[in-house]
This record gives structure tokens, sequence and C-alpha cells, in this order.
């Protein structure tokens, strides 16, 4: 008697046989890591890439994937993780970027001041924008900024496009941003607030 294969209603998918592998930096790889995790992070997949090594056989593929974890809040990380397959390259992406998560001085909706941070080939520029104006960013800058909760800001990416530089430059600037008050804290002065001009 012939095995027979029940199928979901609602997705349409067979109960049983192997999940197709999607092919690398397509957009299946990425949509198993977006998402809401239980701690309130969200996880982006910025770059796939496939390795080959020349052996007696044939050819060994291993994929790299750049992920970054963020709470949308003022905390963000990045992590590439290394495997023989891209869900487990992944898997490992978003422990190693939760595991290196840093804490990042946000002005409301947008950065404090303009910054500039370079990491080997790559520089990144960042200024502040107004309300309303959006992540003017390419899409390796954008996920990082996103990540850490930006929603206005303007930037430039100046030097090397390769991703992993490009993302550490990001977070390097971010690292960088300080608030006012902060700044007058580590001196020992005291911020002083401009009162409002009396209306006649």
């Amino acid at each position: 008697m012939a095995d027979v294969i029940r199928t979901n209603p609602q997705d349409g998918r067979a109960g049983r046989g192997r999940a197709r592998r999607g092919r690398p930096g397509s957009d299946s790889a990425e949509g198993t890591a977006d998402g809401k995790q239980e701690n309130e992070l969200t996880e982006k997949v910025i770059f796939i890439n496939r390795s080959a090594k020349v052996v007696k056989g044939g050819r060994r593929f291993s994929f790299s994937a750049l992920v970054v974890v963020g709470d949308k809040h003022g905390r963000v990380g990045l992590g590439l993780g290394k495997a023989g397959e891209v869900a487990d390259a992944i898997r490992k992406g978003g422990d190693i970027a939760r595991q290196s998560m840093i804490g990042v001085s946000l002005k409301e909706a947008t950065i404090p001041h303009e910054v500039v941070s370079t990491y080997g080939g790559a520089c990144v520029l960042l200024r502040p924008a107004s309300p309303g104006t959006g992540v003017i960013a390419g899409k390796t800058v954008r996920a990082v900024l996103e990540s850490a909760g930006v929603k206005d800001v303007l930037s430039k990416s100046l030097g090397s496009k390769n991703a992993a530089n490009v993302a550490k430059a990001t977070q390097s600037a971010l690292q960088q941003l300080r608030l006012r008050a902060d700044i007058y804290r580590s001196r020992g002065l005291e911020l002083r607030v401009k009162e409002p001009m009396p209306v006649d």
C-alpha cells in the first residue's frame, strides 16, 4: 500500500519530506532570521557568502552569514557565523551578535551629533536629521541603524563597500555617540537649561 502524504491546507506544504535549502543570499534565507524573538530582539541577515574548497573528491562549500541583532531601543550587536549550512551559519551569527550587544546613546528618534567612523577600508558618515526624514542609508547601514532604534538620520558610505567592514564601521560610529548630559557629567559641569523668554 502506497504511503499517503498529507498536506496542510493553510500553507499547502507537505507533511513529510526534506525541506529545500535556500540558495545563499536568497530571500528564503533572510526570512528564517527575521522576526521578533522571545526577548523582543529583531534579527536581520545582512550578507551571506559562499566559499568553496577544492579537494580530491570535488568541492566543499561553506557559508558565512553576517547577522545584526537589536532591540530598537538603543542596543545593537553584530555577529559573523560560519558553517557548512546556511541555517547553521545564520544561527551562529545570531548567537554571536546577542553576546556582543552594545548600548547606543540616542536623542529621541535620531542621533545626538554628527560622527565619522572608519573600519578597514570602510568609512561611514552619520548626521542627525529632523523628525520625519527617515533612515537615509544603504542596505547595510540601514540594517544596523534600524536595529539600534534610529528612525531619522542621514548617512553616507565613503569607502569600501565590503558589507562586514561597513557594518562594523557603522557600529563603531554608534559607539562614539555621546549625549550632552553625559559629557557635562564627565567634566564635572552643571548642565544649564535655557529658560523660555517671557511673553508679554
